[in-house]
């Protein structure tokens, strides 16, 4: 009986260990593009919200923009312009669980900047859309 609950509490802090400690915040995501923006341009000093905020809202040379799925307002909820498939809000205000993930941040930007740019975005481009999504209230 003693070594049931013995196998039984090392199963169980197994498990804590192999799962995910604790999800990052969006200030630790956008830090990580700090640095990588950094390393793609040493004269990089500080990502924008006004210029994250036209990246976002305007097309650029496809017929999308992030807005068209994400609405203008991304603390609302969206719809995929394609499939009408719901979208939770973007803007970490609104949904606390956006920008957490680093692997799921990676695979969205990959995913959506070759919809709207038809390739991937730079650290840079990332780096002024969060910083733009984290002035929404």
């Amino acid at each position: 009986m003693l070594l049931d609950k013995y196998w039984l509490a090392l199963s169980a802090c197994t498990l804590l260990l192999a799962a995910p400690a604790f999800a990052e915040t969006p200030q630790e995501i956008l830090d990580g593009y700090t640095t990588q923006a950094k390393s793609a341009d040493p004269a990089f000093s500080a990502f924008d919200a006004t210029r994250g905020e036209l990246f976002f809202k305007n097309t650029h040379g496809n017929d999308w923009s992030c807005a068209s799925c994400h609405t203008q307002n991304p603390a609302g909820a969206g719809k995929h312009a394609k499939t009408d498939k719901p979208i939770e809000a973007l803007a970490p205000s609104a949904n606390a669980e956006r920008f957490t993930d680093p692997k799921k941040v990676e695979k969205w930007f990959k995913r959506n900047c070759g919809d709207v740019l038809d390739r991937e975005c730079t650290a840079l481009e990332k780096g002024d859309v969060l910083t733009y999504l984290l002035t929404i209230k």
